[in-house]
């Protein structure tokens, strides 16, 4: 079949971003084609997500496209077809320090205020939801049953195949080397196998927007750190929701973990410091640390068998929160880039609104999602509970 030389926007990278925004444009009516430099989808960064879905975040932004996703993936069996291994678990974040109740006390006002339903449970009560906790020194937490997790992989092929289904075209194994623009528009896009002339680039790139936006003469605030995670063998289901530590140890920011349908567990954490960079090397210092950290909150666990770790890239950018919207200086190129760990319950409703960008069909609530994540923004603040 001869190629297309012409299309209506390509999107670069078919991962957590890319896919559900080519999905919502093909849907749309709009000639779409997704580049990627691997050889099948979803084989950056999405395939080393473990799969959390959540709005119970501290950003209205981020609050609003979450609740969407949610909606998306909850549905997406009885809309589409295909099982994403969805599971309604929720989100539990634990407390066993005055400063840790402290903060998720006072999230509670913005997340009530935007329609989340997430509560606070001394510890008695979260210990009726999940009995396995560690009582010693617990003193509560918050709960939110709506959230939940799925398959980043299953969802991801789902969307690629929904999006093929209305139209979208794919080039894998396809690495973009140059963006063309006529003077301060864009007008193609050049692989290293063809030229495509396009109204709209969508850079979706993940750790490699920096890369792409460069080619426009950009340097864009995004920058890849390493995370580890690990899956466990399958055991007897016994854990619905997430688990989530935000304490500070030596060596980690944070834990969290879940069971997953298969009755796997998987786990991660972010390190402290950072690790800066694309190294995708697992390490032999990070499934002591996170035993450790998991026995501590559910000592049930100190037996569980790992058999697997590996590593993946976080785009970071200076305050935690994405950089979503049309370059001011290059018409035609829109960014929806440093999803900072979260584009796999990002990218539904991203995927959305990016469409509803191209089609001009902005609601107000859209607008102020993009006026919070502009990427022209002032970084002078850290979202809360990241």
């Amino acid at each position: 079949m001869k190629r297309k030389s012409h299309y209506d926007v390509v999107v670069i990278g078919a991962g957590s971003v890319g896919m559900p925004a080519a999905f919502a444009m093909a849907k749309a009516g709009l000639s779409v084609l997704v580049l990627d430099k691997f050889s099948s989808v979803g084989q950056g960064s999405n395939k080393a997500a473990i799969g959390g879905v959540r709005a119970t975040h501290s950003d209205p932004a981020k609050i609003r496209l979450c609740l969407r996703s949610i909606e998306i993936i909850s549905t997406w069996r009885e809309t589409h077809g295909h099982d994403v291994e969805w599971r309604p678990g929720g989100y539990l974040f634990v407390a066993y320090t005055h400063r840790e109740e402290r903060t998720l006390k006072d999230l509670l006002e913005i997340q009530h205020r935007y329609g989340l339903n997430i509560d606070w449970h001394d510890a008695e009560g979260l210990l009726e939801i999940v009995p396995d906790l560690n009582p010693q020194g617990l003193i509560g937490g918050t709960y939110s049953p709506d959230d939940g997790h799925c398959s980043p992989l299953l969802l991801n092929r789902a969307f690629y195949d929904e999006a093929r289904r209305h139209g979208a075209e794919f080039h894998l194994n396809e690495r973009v080397v140059e963006l063309i623009k006529l003077g301060d528009r864009v007008r193609s896009v050049r692989t290293n196998k063809g030229d495509y002339g396009t109204d709209v680039v969508v850079n979706a790139a993940g750790p490699w927007a920096r890369e792409v936006g460069a080619m426009l003469g950009f340097e864009h605030p995004v920058r890849p750190d390493c995370h580890e995670a690990g899956v466990s063998e399958p055991v007897a289901h016994f854990l619905d929701p997430m688990v989530v530590d935000i304490r500070p140890v030596p060596g980690s920011a944070n834990l969290y973990f879940h069971q997953l349908a298969s009755g796997q567990f998987t786990f991660n954490f972010t390190p402290d410091p950072l690790i800066w960079g694309e190294d995708r090397r697992e390490t032999s210092a990070f499934l002591p640390q996170a035993a450790r950290r998991m026995i501590r909150i559910m000592p049930r666990l100190s037996n569980l068998r790992v058999r697997r770790q590996w590593r993946g890239l976080y785009p970071m950018t200076p305050d935690g929160s994405p950089l979503v919207g049309w370059s001011e200086e290059v018409e035609g190129y829109l960014m929806a880039i440093g999803m900072c760990g979260q584009g796999v319950m990002l990218g539904p409703g991203l995927g959305e609104l990016l469409s509803r960008m191209l089609t001009h069909r902005l609601t107000p609530e859209d607008r102020e999602t993009l006026e919070i994540l502009s990427p022209y923004r002032a970084f002078a603040r850290q979202e809360a509970l990241r």
